[in-house]
C-alpha cells in the first residue's frame, strides 16, 4: 500500500497549452498589472473556478478569498 503523506507539497508544477488568444490576453493583463505574474493569475483562476463550481475545501476557499482581497503592492508568502 502506498503511504499517504501527512501534508501535500506547497507547490506542484503544471504544464498546459493555451489557445494563443487566451495567452495573449493573459500576457497583456500581466503587463498592465505588475503586481501579478503568471503563477498568481493561474492560481486565482483555478481557485475561482473551483469555488464557483461548488468546491468548499478550506484550501480552495482560502486561495479564492486571498485572490479577491489581496491589496495591490502587498506580497504574500
Amino acid at each position: 500500500m502506498t503511504a499517504i503523506p501527512d501534508a501535500m507539497a506547497p507547490h506542484v508544477s503544471v504544464e498546459n497549452q493555451f489557445p494563443e488568444d487566451l495567452y495573449d490576453a493573459m500576457r497583456r493583463f500581466i503587463a498592465a498589472h505588475p503586481d501579478w505574474d503568471q503563477y498568481r493569475l493561474l492560481q486565482s483562476a483555478v481557485a475561482g473556478f473551483l469555488f464557483q463550481q461548488g468546491c468548499k475545501e478550506p484550501a480552495v476557499v482560502q486561495h479564492y478569498l486571498d485572490a479577491l482581497f489581496r491589496r495591490q503592492g502587498v506580497i504574500a508568502d
